[in-house]
């Protein structure tokens, strides 16, 4: 999976699974731009990278702002002079105090797209024409499981993560002429900070023996991966790095799980 010499941006990059991409292309020897609304958390992960004897950069991106994304663009090509790799991790799960309602609302709905899907549109459409000059680039967009079966629990954030899988086959086609390669991940289950709110806002299991929230994601993983494990931010950024690197360069327009076998295609 050797990226050395290449540049990769990283949205969201500043905790979660885009710190485990970040750190899994720094690993494999590229310099990461990570790139993330909170700056502080961008900082911390950036000065991980630098850890790993690569250049690791925070920028400020807000992916709902056409300006942040062009200045971040601006800021990332003039500090590396080209961008490599492109990784749009920048995701949500429901609007301010989702957690507080039964159901999603619109709301919801139109902050999920916003950033889910528009924000993926708008840092590709910023990024790529600089891959079409150089006739080379590796664009990962961070789909989920959910993107391919609906839910009644979250109908917004599904439908958005299968938005962001058909977005990536249709950058796929319109990219492939310019040798440039776009593919989608699709993670499972990982105890992340948004994990976290899901499992405080509603237990995934009846709890008669009072199991903490992290107790309960672990029963949830046993009884539902056949793996019987629950996935990592590294899993998710050891596939990136290989997506990033020569070995796929045969692959575009594939969304692929790393599930546990919880889904199937």
């Amino acid at each position: 999976m050797d990226v050395s010499g290449k540049t990769a941006v990283v949205t969201g990059g500043g905790r979660g699974i885009g710190r485990g991409i970040s750190l899994a292309l720094a690993r494999n020897g590229a310099d990461v731009a990570v790139a993330d609304i909170i700056v502080e958390n961008a900082r911390g992960v950036a000065d991980e990278v630098g850890a790993l004897g690569r250049w690791g950069l925070a920028l400020s991106l807000d992916v709902t702002s056409q300006q942040s994304v062009d200045d971040m663009t601006a800021r990332a090509l003039g500090e590396f002079g080209a961008i490599d790799i492109l990784v749009n991790n920048a995701g949500v799960i429901g609007a301010a105090g989702w957690e507080s309602r039964e159901t999603p609302d619109e709301r919801d709905w139109d902050f999920i797209f916003e950033i889910n899907v528009k924000g993926i549109a708008r840092v590709t459409d910023a990024i790529a024409p600089r891959m079409r000059e150089r006739r080379s680039g590796k664009i990962i967009n961070i789909a989920s499981i959910a993107g391919r079966q609906g839910s009644s629990r979250n109908p917004p954030y599904n439908v958005s993560k299968a938005g962001v899988i058909s977005l990536t086959q249709a950058q796929a086609q319109a990219l492939a002429p310019h040798n440039i390669n776009v593919n989608a991940i699709c993670p499972g289950l990982l105890w992340t900070p948004m994990w976290e709110r899901i499992t405080a806002r509603d237990a995934m299991t009846p709890n008669p023996q009072g199991k903490t929230q992290r107790q309960l994601f672990e029963a949830h993983v046993q009884a539902q991966i056949p793996l019987g494990r629950e996935q990592t931010p590294d899993d998710i950024g050891n596939l990136a790095a290989f997506l990033a690197s020569e070995y796929a360069m045969n692959i575009t327009g594939q969304a692929i799980n790393v599930s546990g076998g919880l889904l199937m295609n």
